[in-house]
């Protein structure tokens, strides 16, 4: 089974990050062995390009790194996401 890598790129103090992480931490919970993920967390206060391409639109959630959503998380899609990445 190939692994799916998940990027968050937020930043420190954000409402709608720690909210979409906890939604992201549920559904790969859900998920449990029939899928790997791989979650990485980025900072857009620790990258510029990330800030400006992102800074308006945290948290932004790559699968694979593809744009999947920004500011709100949908658990059925990205559910579909991962399996359909995997």
């Amino acid at each position: 089974m190939a692994n799916t890598q998940l990027t968050i790129i937020g930043k420190p103090d954000c409402h709608l990050c720690d909210v979409a992480a906890g939604v992201i931490d549920g559904v790969i919970a859900e998920l449990g062995s029939s899928a790997e993920v791989e979650v990485e967390k980025l900072s857009i206060l620790d990258d510029p390009e990330l800030h400006e391409r992102y800074w308006e639109q945290i948290p932004v959630i790559l699968v694979d790194g593809v744009e999947h959503a920004h500011w709100h998380v949908d658990p059925a899609a990205l559910r579909a996401a991962i399996l359909g990445a995997s």
